[in-house]
């Protein structure tokens, strides 16, 4: 399962190894100045039904892969068992966004947001 932690002046995003072979990726990073939003997703599976995916997708179960939209690029890493999660959106980084399945969003959206 995916761990979503601030470690310093980043947002870490560490996957777990099958995570990093279903979706041919490794941990992401993304520098915390670059976080413009965090939202709170009742449907985390969602965002990544849409676009072309690069990884391992069971629509609405599991998606572990990198998603272009017309417009966007997320990475998106959604378990059957965390049907909600956050959309943290970035600005002036690697991807617009990381979606993340989350047993409580909530917390882990407070952990990022704190100064």
């Amino acid at each position: 399962m995916a761990d979503l932690a601030v470690e310093g002046d980043e947002l870490v995003l560490h996957l777990s190894r099958m995570e990093k072979v279903e979706s041919v990726h490794g941990d992401l990073r993304a520098p915390r100045a670059a976080v413009r939003s965090v939202e709170v997703l009742e449907d985390a599976h969602e965002p990544a039904d849409h676009g072309f995916k690069v990884g391992e997708r069971v629509p609405g179960y599991s998606e572990v892969a990198v998603v272009h939209t017309g417009s966007e690029k997320l990475f998106a890493v959604v378990h059957h068992d965390t049907k909600r999660g956050l959309r943290i959106n970035f600005e002036g980084a690697d991807y617009d966004a990381w979606i993340v399945g989350s047993a409580d969003p909530e917390s882990l959206k407070a952990s990022i947001e704190r100064p």
